[in-house]
């Protein structure tokens, strides 16, 4: 007996082209009618262009058509919003006091460590006058959409991307906009984007406690913060201007990562910590918060990440990054 279980697998083989995810995968399946052995499908229309529509609903009417007991398709659209489909269930915010610590490196390996394991990931790029996603994973071509909403971009892993520099006639070109244009835009890539279905979203915040991050906070349901830093003493002052934000916004800080924390010489089997002793446990104290990660001075992830080929990255920090964000975001709070 045909049902709609069987209808909504089936339909995962829908693909909207530009962004190469299942309709069910981005949550435009609305609404599912079964009679006799007729299927009538829903489905939103947001930010799909006319001609996705028409090419959605031929796609959509051959692959129902193959079922067996199917002898009817008819397939319409309704309206709707993106952040009325939009179904995330953990929004990360990864932020650092200040600029210069690695903070987009840390969004991008969490969100590369956590597809690894089998979940949906998307990286919302908030950090609108510096933004340096799409460079690291090899993105340059402008999101599709409509009138409606946005579609993000779709790495080579599969990861959900959205940029202002997907945006912008070259990537070189500086935003040069005051607090309440840059806090807009977060907002627009928050409700205008048509994330769909993520398991994580990872929002690369900019440096700093000002507009920016205080209107990811305001307005984006962050489930908690993970906090960017390095060895170097004056650091810590810094990490506890980032746990005060948090704190004072009602934020969970998951953890925090101490980055360029050594360098490996394998040559002579040695870690050389060339920004001063590793302050990583002391960090995690002051946040009161777990050690997620340390990551080296790696010269690979450099040419990696200077080549657009992130995703290629293979350091030991891949397996246990995803883990302990899960673990702490899993964690009930203290």
């Amino acid at each position: 007996m045909l049902n709609e279980e069987q209808i909504k697998q089936s339909l995962e083989a829908v693909l909207v082209p530009e962004v190469k995810r299942s309709i069910v995968g981005l949550n435009l399946v609305r609404e599912i009618d079964i009679s006799d052995s007729k299927v009538k499908v829903n489905l939103a229309s947001a930010a799909l262009s006319e001609s996705t529509q028409d090419w959605l609903k031929t796609k959509t009417k051959e692959v129902l058509g193959k079922l067996p007991g199917v002898n009817g398709v008819e397939v319409s659209f309704v309206e709707a919003k993106p952040k009325e489909l939009n179904k995330i269930t953990h929004v990360i915010a990864v932020m650092s006091g200040k600029g210069g610590v690695g903070k987009s490196l840390v969004a991008s390996l969490s969100a590369i460590s956590l597809k690894r394991q089998g979940y949906e990931v998307g990286i919302l790029d908030a950090d609108i006058t510096g933004a340096s996603i799409p460079k690291m994973f090899g993105i340059y071509y402008r999101p599709a959409g409509s009138d409606s909403g946005i579609l993000p971009v779709l790495s080579r892993a599969g990861i959900e991307v959205m940029s202002i520099n997907l945006l912008l006639p070259s990537e070189d070109d500086a935003v040069i906009w005051r607090g309440p244009l840059i806090g807009k835009v977060i907002t627009q890539f928050w409700e205008e984007v048509l994330w769909g279905k993520l398991d994580y979203l990872i929002v690369d915040l900019p440096p700093g406690t000002a507009d920016a991050p205080l209107t990811v906070m305001q307005t984006i349901p962050i489930s908690g913060v993970v906090i960017v830093f390095t060895p170097q003493h004056l650091v810590e002052m810094i990490v506890k201007k980032a746990v005060n934000m948090a704190q004072k916004m009602g934020k969970r800080v998951l953890g925090v990562v101490e980055n360029m924390s050594y360098l490996y010489v394998p040559e002579i089997d040695k870690k050389i910590e060339i920004f001063g002793k590793s302050r990583a446990k002391q960090m995690a104290s002051t946040a009161s918060a777990p050690l997620l990660g340390q990551l080296p001075i790696d010269p690979e992830l450099a040419k990696l990440c200077d080549e657009g080929n992130i995703e290629r990255y293979n350091g030991e920090i891949m397996t246990t990054l995803g883990k302990a964000l899960n673990q702490a975001v899993s964690a009930k709070p203290k």
